[in-house]
């Protein structure tokens, strides 16, 4: 006889096959199915939870492994956009086109090196006269000192004193152990510029076939929209680098004939170097390249110094407010406010290169956005031209009469002041 409970009933089921389940304490928590077992999704859902997780994380240390990788190809496309003006035009002459992207590849590594070589001439002559007349000009200060302040220095005691200190020693020691990281950085450095290189002869040798091979994996309405854009892109990254160059041979010019006024030595080479980094290091870059002819010029004659910073202010605002806008209407045409947001923008995201590439990268984008985006006519509302609107009520001088009118103790029209006739 079955067991039952206080109610008389049967405290088991039987199963349909006639058989009774074994019983057993109920789950916390009722996470069990109605048989007491686990539900089968879940030993699948957590599978796939420590399957996504897994692809994550290999994913992200997979991204931070080619980051230098990805940037140093986003260099190399933009450079490739920045000459596909020149090679087209000579692969329209009939050259091919890979020889034609040699061509400006070897013709702009020849004009870089010489002028890295010039420069570095230039650095290089300036630290030799430093460090040649730097005995007399510690001998200079000394006899300053000793004038001045009664003492009794000697450049022999100060030289002693200066080779015998711990931090000249610890100072050998760590440059000699620093050697080898600068010879690596020195050698990852090359390796960058070739792999920039390679990428960029890529790009500009095999573009229409790269456009091609993009194509193909979209619609028809899709590739004319990527072709487009494709063409903005080339556009306003060669009218970029076209204005800026127009520009900085502007700016070495006008820089060539102050410097060889002053006569200060290797003026071609300074006014080269005010013009490159002027116009193609954004911000900052006026600074940077008045820096090293002021202090030339310092070597010469203080004053000189003086003429040259007020010549490069000077110019600097000819250059913004007259020459720029005239020069880059049609080719970058952005906002002053909004290239310097997007060379901001672009330091924060990728350093120097986004810098670099950012008002390329802007304008392009605002060009092809521009072409998908509806025009209305302006109203002639005073307000857009920045003028306050009056409306249709009385004007300032009514108003004040009427303000005057209403303070304490003023005669009413009503309680016959002067103008109101009696009744």
């Amino acid at each position: 006889m079955a067991p039952t409970d206080e109610t008389g009933q049967e405290a088991q089921q039987s199963s349909p096959f006639g058989t009774t389940p074994p019983t057993g304490p109920p789950a916390a928590g009722g996470t069990t199915g109605p048989n007491g077992r686990m539900p089968r999704w879940l030993p699948r859902a957590m599978v796939l939870a420590l399957a996504l997780v897994a692809a994550f994380q290999l994913g992200s240390w997979a991204f931070h492994q080619v980051t230098g990788l990805l940037i140093n190809i986003l260099i190399a496309f933009f450079l490739a956009l920045a000459i596909e003006p020149a090679v087209g035009w000579m692969a329209s002459r009939g050259m091919r086109r890979g020889l034609a992207a040699f061509v400006v590849f070897i013709g702009v590594v020849i004009v870089s090196a010489g002028f890295v070589t010039l420069l570095g001439s230039i650095l290089a002559d300036q630290i030799i006269k430093m460090i040649e007349g730097f005995p007399e000009y510690l001998d200079s200060v000394i006899h300053w000192i000793n004038t001045h302040f009664k003492t009794d220095l000697k450049r022999v005691d100060i030289q002693e004193g200066v080779l015998r200190s711990d931090w000249l020693r610890n100072y050998v020691q760590n440059s000699a152990t620093g050697v080898l990281d600068v010879s690596a950085q020195v050698l990852g450095g090359l390796f960058q510029l070739l792999t920039i290189a390679l990428f960029s002869f890529y790009f500009a040798a095999d573009g229409p076939r790269l456009r091609r091979a993009l194509c193909s994996v979209l619609p028809p309405a899709r590739q004319a929209e990527v072709l487009r854009a494709w063409e903005i892109a080339v556009n306003k990254t060669g009218g970029y680098i076209y204005s800026r160059g127009l520009m900085a041979l502007i700016s070495g010019a006008a820089h060539f004939v102050l410097l060889q006024m002053l006569d200060v030595p290797y003026a071609p080479v300074l006014a080269v170097w005010v013009g490159l980094v002027s116009q193609f290091i954004p911000t900052i870059g006026t600074y940077l390249a008045g820096a090293l002819p002021m202090l030339i010029a310092f070597t010469v004659d203080p004053w000189y110094a003086l003429w040259v910073l007020i010549f490069v202010v000077v110019y600097q605002q000819f250059e913004n407010y007259v020459l720029q806008p005239k020069l880059t209407s049609k080719t970058v045409d952005i906002h002053p406010a909004v290239a310097f947001g997007s060379v901001i923008a672009g330091t924060a995201l990728l350093g120097a290169v986004g810098a670099l590439i950012a008002i390329p990268a802007i304008a392009t984008l605002q060009a092809f956005l521009g072409a998908y985006v509806k025009r209305y006519d302006v109203t002639d509302d005073p307000r857009v031209h920045g003028h306050r609107w009056r409306g249709e009520g009385p004007g300032l001088i009514v108003r004040t009469r009427r303000l005057w009118a209403r303070r304490p103790g003023a005669e009413r029209p009503e309680d016959g002041g002067p103008g109101q006739g009696s009744a």
